[in-house]
């Protein structure tokens, strides 16, 4: 395999970020293997990746809110005769309905999808990279895990606030090994996500133009941060602005800030 030939491995693939990801990496030249629940949309995205960049582009269907999951996504790609050389974990959803009128099922599966599948996949595929001297573990994290808690989305921030903090250990524990670890952070994207929670009209009212980003900007943005081995990644000034003002004003306050947003959505 020659320098710039690796396989990214790319979870929740299918559109949004993951699918900007998947372009990034094959325009760079990295096979890929793509996973997310719909097989549709992968295998029509696996398909354009292989015809427009010459890479190989393989899908395995599967739904990380089980628990096996993981695991037995390593062992397809095993039996496959594939090493997975990158990782990024980008499989996501939220619920904002209000911690008390969400299924706890629901609250179940988010834990498994964002927290306990990032940490397992990274556990299975990390030896293999630090024994071949390469890889690149990206996690898609979120502004949101920078920023005070908010109610009725109450799980998705402190969530992606263990995914940063988890990420930053990784950066320290495998510096020097040839493994880049980098926790991705946007802010408001177009992307499908808040299609499928229902929040698409309430958001693109609530805030202006200026505060979204595409899709494909933010994915580049990841990608090079990680092969810059960064141990994290806000993608635009008014984010960063926003995640300064988040670790410095007082819990009070911010607090206030954050029911202020929530408000917000809730008015329209």
């Amino acid at each position: 395999m020659g320098e710039g030939r690796r396989t990214v491995l790319i979870t929740g693939a299918s559109a949004g970020i993951g699918a900007a990801l998947a372009r990034v990496c094959a325009a760079r030249g990295h096979d890929l293997i793509l996973t997310a629940r719909r097989e549709g949309p992968l295998q029509a995205l696996a398909e354009e990746l292989a015809g427009a960049h010459g890479v190989a582009a393989t899908v395995v269907v599967a739904d990380l809110a089980e628990s096996e999951a993981p695991a037995r996504l390593v062992e397809a790609i095993a039996a496959r005769g594939l090493s997975v050389d990158g990782l990024i974990n980008n499989a996501g959803f939220s619920r904002t309905t209000g911690f008390l009128t969400t299924d706890p099922a629901d609250h179940a599966a988010m834990i498994r999808v964002m927290l306990s599948a990032p940490v397992e996949l990274s556990r299975l595929v990390l030896p293999g990279m630090v024994a071949r001297g390469w890889g690149r573990v990206l996690n898609v994290a979120s502004l949101a895990g920078q920023m005070p808690a908010t109610g009725g989305d109450t799980l998705y921030g402190p969530i992606k606030s263990f995914l940063i903090k988890a990420s930053q250990g990784l950066w320290l524990e495998t510096q020097g090994t040839g493994v880049h670890v980098t926790a991705l952070c946007p802010g408001y994207t177009y992307t499908e996500f808040h299609d499928v929670n229902g929040s698409r009209e309430q958001v693109s009212a609530a805030y202006p133009k200026w505060m979204w980003m595409d899709a494909d900007r933010v994915a580049r943005i990841g990608w090079d941060a990680v092969e810059a081995n960064r141990p994290r990644v806000t993608p635009g000034a008014a984010n960063n602005v926003l995640a300064a003002l988040g670790g410095l004003l007082p819990d009070a306050l911010a607090l206030k800030m954050v029911g202020g947003h929530a408000r917000r959505l809730d008015r329209l």
